[in-house]
């Protein structure tokens, strides 16, 4: 192998000095053939092989191996064949005496080629990509699997990142509607996955059937939906960067927040804060080339979408709804009827022949009884025996002032003490607990325990007046019995 400088030296000396390859041989002591190859390189070619080289022990077995990897393709990806279980298999099971390295060569070469190549793309203003990660985070005190919602923008590489307790239809409704909100417009079009959220069917020619809540955003949004190939990340790399980037970035430390919009609040923050950032090779920050996607994104509607999963349910007898597992509780009057059954990410709201009937915290355990003590007040002054047994009463957190109410009616009226205390507590359903407490310790200071002196009282709190108790009308106290006087009476005193 000659070195560099005497390649330069033959080829000027044949080139521009203007001699012949004969003469170069001559001077220069070397054969025709070599001053020949130097004059067709500029540099020494190395050792160039014409031919693979035979593999006298590997060779025959080839298509083992090419069988192995093909049945990998099927199998999960920690449960393949790396290069040295395949030379232990050839090793056992057919008696391969050739060495691990010609093994190992070959099947590095046969999964290079296996390996997928991709086209740069482009990416004009106003298109985005969607999609969910997972993190752990410590939300009200309670470590817990958290839900991220990730839009990216990949002209301007802007994003936004909202967190749900679940990846549920009502989290992906309200994490679009909120990053519209953000960005102050809607995209042209959104990439996803084949999340069953938003894809109900995939039909043979490669159309999707969509879920009807996705159908009812891109019909309230107008957007244009597209879906990557089924388990391709690589279809929607963008946002598949910045679901890592947001658990590398905005998850460590893992977050630690006393609820989620305090959570969402950071995220929010940490959002904007990116946008004075540079991404990639770009010489402009994420935010000055925001401006051309912003100015691209269609204008919002006038009122947002309603971001909740809406089912159809019927009443039990026991006046619960059933939604997600969890049992919702609502009027005993409601029994028996259909009802819609809104689910909220924070919230489930109860309607009946469209009036809403009954709100309550969502609740993300499962078989869950979630009720309201008053839906059941009504139905329990029908039937004041099953007062102690009520489940929805139980822990019920009053002031200790009802329990002593309850015992003075008790004592003087027996078991009709109980339905009169129902029908205070009752005053709850259109009173607030504290204007409703105040009336009964003064119903109870003034002696006049019952239904009729703490509803007096309670609205002459509530309109800002004086109260005017009638205590001659009031039932339940001692009454006096003063009999009709007489002209005959008024003789005694005269003897």
């Amino acid at each position: 192998m000659f070195v560099v400088e005497s390649y330069a030296a033959v080829r000027r000396f044949v080139f521009v000095e203007g001699h012949s390859r004969r003469e170069a041989a001559r001077e220069f002591g070397l054969s025709r053939e070599t001053v020949s190859k130097m004059c067709r390189f500029s540099l020494p070619p190395g050792y160039t092989r014409k031919k693979a080289a035979d593999k006298p022990k590997l060779g025959p077995l080839l298509p083992v191996i090419d069988a192995i990897l093909v049945a990998d393709r099927l199998a999960p990806t920690k449960q393949q064949h790396s290069a040295k279980r395949i030379f232990e298999r050839l090793r056992d099971e057919h008696s391969f005496e050739g060495g691990y390295t010609v093994v190992k060569d070959y099947v590095r070469l046969c999964r290079a080629r296996g390996r997928e190549a991709f086209v740069p793309l482009a990416h004009p203003p106003g298109h985005a990509q969607v999609d969910f990660g997972e993190a752990v985070g410590i939300v009200g005190g309670v470590r817990m699997k958290i839900h991220y919602f990730c839009i990216d923008l990949p002209q301007s590489d802007a994003c936004f990142v909202k967190a749900y307790p679940r990846e549920t239809t009502e989290a992906f409704l309200d994490g679009h509607v909120s990053a519209f909100a953000f960005f102050g417009g809607v995209p042209l079009s959104i990439l996803y996955d084949n999340t069953k959220i938003a894809v109900a069917k995939i039909c043979g020619d490669g159309k999707r059937e969509r879920t009807r809540a996705f159908t009812e955003l891109c019909s309230h949004y107008l957007f244009r939906d597209r879906f990557g190939r089924p388990a391709k990340g690589n279809d929607k790399g963008k946002v598949e960067g910045l679901v890592k980037f947001s658990r590398a970035n905005f998850m460590v430390p893992v977050p630690v927040a006393a609820s989620f919009d305090e959570l969402n609040a950071h995220l929010e923050e940490r959002c904007r804060a990116r946008q004075a950032e540079r991404a990639g090779r770009h010489a402009d920050t994420i935010g000055e080339r925001l401006v051309a996607d912003t100015q691209a994104l269609r204008p919002l509607p006038a009122v947002p979408l309603e971001p909740c999963e809406k089912r159809s349910a019927r009443v039990s007898s026991t006046a619960l709804v059933r939604y997600r597992t969890n049992d919702y509780s609502v009027p005993t009057a409601y029994a028996f009827q259909e009802v819609l059954v809104k689910g909220f990410v924070e919230e489930v709201v109860i309607l009946c022949a469209g009036e809403e009937v009954a709100r309550h915290p969502r609740c993300y355990g499962e078989r869950v009884f979630v009720s309201n003590p008053l839906h059941y007040l009504a139905l329990l002054e029908t039937k004041p025996g099953a007062l102690d047994q009520a489940a929805a009463l139980q822990g019920w957190d009053l002031p200790e002032v009802f329990q002593h109410l309850r015992h003075l009616l008790e004592a003087r009226m027996g078991n009709k003490g109980k339905r009169e205390f129902i029908q205070v507590l009752r005053l709850l359903e259109a009173m607030p607990l504290g204007v409703v407490t105040s009336a009964v310790t003064e119903a109870i200071r003034l002696g006049a325990p019952g239904f009729d002196a703490v509803k007096l009282i309670a609205l002459a709190r509530i309109e800002r007046r004086p109260p005017r108790l009638d205590l001659a009308a009031y039932p339940h106290l001692p009454r006096t019995d003063v009999k009709t006087t007489c002209a005959a009476d008024y003789a005694v005193l005269a003897a």
